[in-house]
C-alpha cells in the first residue's frame, strides 16, 4: 500500500531533514515498485557467488532451498527441480553458486535462483564425483560397450577452450603426421561457472557437423575444482549418447574426471589423443606401397603361370581332344534320346492290340447272357400265377378283390369272381359252411348247421379253387 502525501508534506520532510532543495518522493504503487526492483536486478545478470551452505531443505517437488552466507552477509538461494542434478547442497560445505537474482513478489524477498551449485575444495569435489559416479554406474553409462575410433576419419572434431594451447598442440601434431588433415574446431568455455552446459552444447554442435567421424575433448591441466565441469553428469550422458566416438584428453595423466571413464578412448594428454586419431601419412604411404608391390607380384606370378600353360598347350591336340569330347557328349545325348523317344513303345503296344481278338470274347459273353436270360424267363413263367391258371386251376376272389382261401371267408348268397385261363366267371355261394369230400384233401369240416348240410354241394364248392371241379351255379 502507499502512504498519503499532504501538500505540505514535502516542506515538512525537507524542514525535518534540514534540506530546503531536496526533491519530493515519487508516489508509486507496490506493484510498480516490485517491477522496478525486478528490472533493476535483471541488469545485474548472471553471477557466481562463493559461500557456505546453511540450512538446506529439499521438498517433494524437487526444489532445494538454502542460505548462502559468509562472515558478513547472506542471501537465500533456491534451486529449481530442473537444475537439481547440478546443485549439491550439503550443510556447512563451501560452494560456488551460479545464477541470477530474482525478486519474489509474494514474499517481497530477493532470492538467488541457482543454475549450478559446485563445491569448493578437494574433499567436497571428490565426494561429489563419487556420488555422480554411483548414479552413472546405476544407469549403465560407465559399463556401456566402447566404440572403435576410425582409422581414417573424414574429419576430426576438436572441442577446446578459447585461445587454448591444446589447440596449437593438436595442430602441430597434425602438421607432422598428416599436413592438411581436416579439423573441425569448436571453442567454448571449459572452466568456471556454466562451463558444463557450454561443453555439452559444443559437443552436440560438433557431432552434428557433416563429415565429423570422431570428437576429441581437449583441455590442459588444472586442480580438481577447475576440472569439475568435465565430471558433470549431463556431460557424461551426452558423451555416452554421442553418435560418433569420443576421445577424452583432459588435463594430465594424473587427472581423471568422470568423462574419462565414459569416453570411448582415454588419452593422457591432448598430444597423445592427436597421435591416436590423426593417421600417419608416411606410414599410410608405406603400407600402400607395400600393398601395391604385393599386388604387382601376384599379378606377375599369375601372368607367368598363364604364359607357361599357354606354351605347353598343343593347339592341334587340344582341338582333337575337344572334337572327341564333343562327339562323346553327342553320342551320350543320342542314347538318352533313344531311350526317351516313345516310338518303339508305341509300336509294341500296337502289335499287342492287333494280336488281341476282342470280338470273340464279346460274342461269347452275349451268347452266355442270352442263355441266362432264357433260363430266367422260363423260371419266371413257371412261378407266374397266370401260368398255373393256364394249366386248369382257378382263382376265387370276393368282389373287393380278396382271394378266398377258406370256406369261412364267404357267406351264403355272396357273389364271387372266379378267374380262369381265358376269362372270368361269376358265381353265388349256396352254402357258406362247406364240408370236405369224403377221402378228399380239404381242411377240417366246419358247419354251423350240420343237420341240413349237403355234403355233395359242400364238396363241390370247396373245390372251386381247382378249375373244372366246381359245380356252383353260374350267373
Amino acid at each position: 500500500m502507499t502512504l498519503p502525501f499532504w501538500p505540505d508534506e514535502p516542506h515538512r520532510v525537507a524542514r525535518g531533514r534540514g534540506g530546503a532543495g531536496q526533491a519530493p518522493p515519487r508516489q508509486v504503487s507496490l506493484v510498480r515498485l516490485s517491477g522496478e526492483i525486478a528490472r533493476a536486478m535483471a541488469t545485474i545478470g548472471r553471477v557466481a557467488v562463493e559461500g557456505e551452505v546453511h540450512r538446506p531443505q529439499t521438498y517433494r517437488t524437487g526444489w532445494t532451498y538454502f542460505v548462502l552466507r559468509d562472515r558478513a552477509a547472506q542471501v537465500p538461494v533456491v534451486c529449481p527441480a530442473r537444475n537439481a542434478r547440478r546443485c549439491r547442497a550439503v550443510a556447512g560445505e563451501r560452494v560456488v553458486v551460479v545464477g541470477a537474482l530474482v525478486w519474489g513478489n509474494e514474499r517481497g524477498q530477493i532470492v538467488l535462483e541457482a543454475e549450478a551449485v559446485t563445491p569448493v575444495g578437494e574433499g567436497a569435489v571428490a565426494a561429489m564425483m563419487a556420488e555422480a559416479r554411483a548414479r552413472l554406474a546405476a544407469e549403465g553409462v560407465l559399463d556401456r560397450p566402447r566404440r572403435l575410433v576410425p582409422r581414417l576419419p573424414r574429419a576430426i572434431g576438436v572441442l577446446c577452450g578459447a585461445d587454448a594451447a591444446v589447440r596449437k598442440d593438436i595442430e602441430s601434431v597434425v602438421a607432422v603426421r598428416f599436413p592438411g588433415y581436416p579439423l573441425a574446431v569448436e571453442e567454448t568455455t571449459v572452466t568456471g561457472p556454466g562451463a558444463a552446459q557450454s561443453i555439452v552444447e559444443a559437443l552436440w554442435r560438433l557431432a552434428r557437423r557433416p563429415g565429423v567421424d570422431v570428437v576429441v575433448l581437449a583441455r590442459g591441466g588444472g586442480d580438481p575444482t577447475a576440472l569439475l565441469p568435465w565430471s558433470d553428469e549431463e556431460l557424461c550422458r551426452s558423451v555416452a549418447a554421442c553418435p560418433v566416438p569420443v576421445v577424452s584428453a583432459i588435463g594430465h595423466e594424473s587427472d581423471r574426471p568422470l568423462c574419462d571413464e565414459v569416453a570411448d578412448l582415454r588419452c593422457g594428454t591432448p598430444s597423445i589423443a592427436a597421435h591416436a586419431v590423426v593417421p600417419d601419412r608416411a606410414q599410410l604411404d608405406d603400407e600402400l606401397a607395400g600393398l601395391l608391390a604385393r599386388a604387382a607380384t601376384g599379378v606377375g606370378r599369375r601372368a607367368e603361370l598363364g604364359r607357361e600353360r599357354l606354351r605347353r598347350t598343343d593347339a592341334s591336340g587340344s582341338l582333337a581332344a575337344g572334337i572327341d569330347r564333343a562327339g562323346s557328349r553327342l553320342s551320350h545325348a543320342g542314347e538318352r534320346l533313344h531311350w526317351a523317344y516313345p516310338g518303339p513303345a508305341v509300336r509294341t503296344c500296337r502289335h499287342r492290340l492287333e494280336a488281341c481278338d476282342w470280338r470273340g470274347p464279346i460274342a461269347a459273353r452275349l451268347s452266355s447272357s442270352e442263355q441266362r436270360l432264357d433260363a430266367l424267363a422260363r423260371h419266371a413263367r413257371s412261378l407266374s400265377p397266370q401260368h398255373v391258371i393256364e394249366r386248369g386251376f382257378a382263382v376265387v376272389r370276393r368282389l373287393d378283390g380278396t382271394v378266398v382261401r377258406h370256406p369261412g371267408q364267404v357267406q351264403e348268397g355272396e357273389l364271387l369272381e372266379v378267374s380262369v385261363a381265358h376269362g372270368l366267371i361269376a358265381a353265388r355261394v349256396e352254402l357258406p359252411a362247406m364240408l370236405g369230400r369224403p377221402g378228399g384233401t380239404g381242411g377240417p369240416r366246419q358247419s354251423r348247421e350240420p343237420e341240413t348240410a349237403e355234403p355233395a354241394h359242400g364238396g363241390e364248392l370247396g373245390d372251386l379253387s381247382r378249375p373244372g371241379t366246381g359245380r356252383g351255379r353260374r350267373r
